[in-house]
């Protein structure tokens, strides 16, 4: 495994397993699944509803809880100081831990400024390792760490090799926040899996283009955390770590940047009326 440390001396593994999507009932045993492949950093969130299955497959695994590292987002519904201050204390319950490694403001709706007093003032606690924020373009991120006493440690956004979020990289450098990517094989989109590029590249090495997308985003600094529910998958994007690209290898992969969402765009209206009303349920 490969690790990056954040600006708090806290570490991170580079690539973790993914739970959005996975249906409650099937999350304690795909998390078995990831951890039994090698798998020792999990992503969750309260709006994916399936913290209480990472929290039993965390409980059961055997592994010792330091060796593992556990992502989790305030959702919307519970912005503000008090309701995120509550959740926080509900997830660690669900997650069945003392602490959560890294707590993420999932979304710049609702009072974002309130969850991350919350965060910050669980952090000084103890409850949680490291603080961060997750969908935070440009404009909120810089805005944020304005006004605040603890700059996120970490974004979590949209990246892979067809947005490779070039615009925001400088300002979370300035804060030393690092990038997280959600979503790194883009679900597959824009023909991410049969791409000539990337599987000539993969030709070289006996890899995948999803291999070759996940090895270029972590040479590039960037924490993966892909997500599946077959174990030969998780297999495959766990074996990321026996080769390495060259620089002009890199430079093909970085030119393959669209610069946009292949999923949502969070400066649309529309998405930000869809969001609001997720916070009022």
């Amino acid at each position: 495994m490969e690790y990056t440390t954040l600006r708090n001396g806290v570490q991170i593994p580079m690539l973790g397993y993914g739970t959005y999507q996975i249906p409650a009932e099937d999350t304690k045993h795909c998390v078995l699944e990831a951890l039994s492949v090698g798998y020792r950093s999990i992503d969750t969130a309260q709006g994916y509803f399936n913290e209480e299955g990472v929290g039993e497959a965390v409980a059961q695994c055997g592994i010792p809880r330091e060796e593992l590292f556990l992502t989790d987002k305030v959702w919307i519904s519970n912005g503000g100081y008090e309701k995120a201050a509550a959740s926080i204390d509900a997830s660690l319950k669900k997650l069945r831990t003392a602490y959560i490694d890294l707590m993420l403001v999932h979304q710049p709706f609702n009072d974002y400024y309130g969850t991350w007093r919350a965060l910050e003032e669980a952090y000084r606690a103890g409850k949680l390792r490291a603080i961060g924020v997750s969908n935070f373009m440009p404009d909120r991120f810089i805005d944020l760490c304005g006004f605040v006493d603890i700059a996120p440690m970490v974004n979590q956004l949209e990246v892979h090799v067809f947005q490779q979020q070039r615009v925001i990289r400088p300002y979370l450098e300035k804060h030393g926040t690092q990038l997280m990517a959600w979503s790194p094989l883009a679900q597959g989109r824009n023909g991410l899996f049969t791409d000539p590029t990337m599987t000539e590249i993969g030709e070289r090495y006996g890899k995948t283009a999803a291999q070759v997308d996940l090895r270029f985003l972590m040479q590039s600094g960037v924490v993966v955390i892909p997500k599946s529910t077959h174990r030969e998958r998780m297999a495959e994007n766990f074996d990321l770590f026996g080769f390495h690209l060259t620089d002009g290898e890199m430079e093909q992969l970085q030119a393959m940047d669209l610069g946009r969402s292949q999923f949502i765009d969070h400066y649309a209206p529309n998405v930000a009326e869809m969001f609001v009303d997720a916070g009022s349920v």
